[in-house]
């Protein structure tokens, strides 16, 4: 059955556009309630960004999920990998974060994780939205649910986090900034990193509910940049809004991206002889980073875009990491799903035994040129089925055979379509790339 709600990374959308509105996350909030109660007792645990309608959709959750019995445990702005962790802790039914992620603050989403900590199996999905589809009821005044707050969220997750390196480990002599996108690692990411002792220079972390992600974070990694560079700074990381995707910024200024990032990650495991099976990247994993791993002898395959994808093909392989060049890293030897902090966290310790800065570390991948365009679309007919489209696509294609590849897809939490071609030479991987841009905008007008 196909969805009509959940998308790759739950449900998002326009805050105030149906179905992001306050009655409907009360009905959401009453059928995932509803789903969760019918395997047993239920308890879920619920958390948010930092963007101002988090306040709203929380309070519509909350009605929604206690009126059909669940009982709810409230952890205030965390980061979403937290939140998969905390429900695990907790021996919670379910955990559910109100957050869109990178994007600005007039979006907002839902994303829920099982009892395990992972993305909730599409069974369950699926039996949400035919909930949703039914009338809402109330369970009898004694069964409704209670709700209280963690107080000690923070902490907890602190530790946890510390936890993913060897006891003693010391930063001291570091010196980091970190971009915490006025997002929800705004509390936390500072704390572990300071009390590994490292020096920390902090931006983008004074949220005020309309700023996350605004000209700051993994997706605007100016700021982070021209901070290294006058701080003189050892290296930068940059965290999204909800704190799962991380890239970096070299000693020089560079931007190390989540395919340079995954590879660090990965030669260190070779090296100490844990890398268990191989590295799952995606369709718009650099061509670079799968000729790095091959020089590795690493195996290397390709899931669909979105971290679903990614931890679906790592467990169906019994692999531990995988990601996406945006910088969604997953390390199953220590968490559950992708989480910055921890994959930063491995890669400062690769560093450290390497005896090496980030801007040496990358240098043993060589990325092919890579062009990426973003065209914006307003729904109806897909574009990319259009006959313009796809005969040039496969133009295209077959002239980069053997020298490159070609994507073109929708993206699954924004309207929008990824132009992407990637091959040896830029200034013809460009042309391409923009040829194939003003063709969709232009069947898309």
């Amino acid at each position: 059955m196909s969805k009509k709600y959940f998308g790759t990374d739950g449900i998002r959308g326009r805050v105030g556009q149906y179905p992001i509105t306050p009655d409907f996350m009360l009905k959401l909030g009453w059928a995932a309630g509803m789903a969760f109660r019918s395997m047993g007792a239920c308890k879920v645990l619920v958390g948010k960004d930092t963007r101002i309608s988090g306040y709203m959709f929380e309070s519509a959750l909350e009605a929604g999920l206690t009126s059909a019995g669940a009982d709810v445990m409230l952890l205030g702005p965390m980061p979403t990998p937290a939140i998969a962790y905390l429900t695990r802790t907790f021996h919670a039914e379910a955990g559910i974060v109100i957050s869109a992620s990178h994007n600005p603050h007039d979006d907002n989403g839902i994303k829920f994780f099982s009892g395990k900590g992972t993305k909730l199996p599409d069974e369950v999905e699926l039996m949400i939205e035919e909930l949703l589809d039914t009338p809402m009821t109330v369970v009898e005044s004694s069964k409704i649910g209670k709700v209280s707050r963690i107080n000690d969220a923070s902490g907890r997750y602190i530790e946890f986090c510390k936890s993913s390196v060897p006891t003693g480990t010391s930063f001291a002599g570091l010196k980091i900034v970190i971009d915490c996108a006025h997002g929800a690692t705004y509390k936390v990411a500072p704390s572990v990193f300071r009390e590994l002792g490292a020096d920390v220079v902090v931006l983008s972390a004074h949220p005020n509910g309309l700023n996350i992600n605004e000209n700051c974070g993994s997706t605007h990694m100016e700021p982070l940049q021209a901070a290294v560079l006058a701080e003189q700074a050892d290296l930068g990381i940059a965290f999204d809004g909800d704190g799962d995707r991380v890239q970096m910024v070299d000693h020089t200024g560079a931007v190390v991206d989540g395919d340079e990032l995954l590879f660090i990650i990965a030669r260190d495991l070779q090296e100490r002889g844990k890398l268990q099976g191989g590295v799952v990247g995606t369709l718009m994993s650099n061509l670079g980073l799968e000729l790095a791993l091959a020089d590795l002898a690493i195996p290397f395959v390709r899931a669909n875009v979105g971290d679903r994808y990614v931890i679906s093909e790592l467990l169906e392989r019994d692999w531990q990491v995988g990601g996406e060049n945006s910088g969604h890293i997953v390390c199953f030897s220590h968490t559950t799903t992708g989480d910055a902090i921890i994959a930063a966290l491995q890669v400062l310790m690769a560093l450290k035994r390497r005896t090496e800065g980030l801007a040496q570390s990358r240098q043993a991948l060589r990325k092919c040129p890579q062009v990426l365009i973003n065209v914006r679309f307003g729904g109806g007919a897909n574009p990319l089925e259009h006959p313009t489209v796809k005969e040039a696509r496969d133009r295209v294609t077959q002239a980069m055979a053997g020298r490159g590849r070609v994507l073109l897809r929708k993206s699954g939490t924004e309207p929008l379509v990824r132009v992407m071609v990637e091959g040896e030479d830029e200034t013809q991987v460009r042309g391409y790339a923009e040829e194939l841009a003003k063709l969709v905008t232009e069947v898309s007008v």
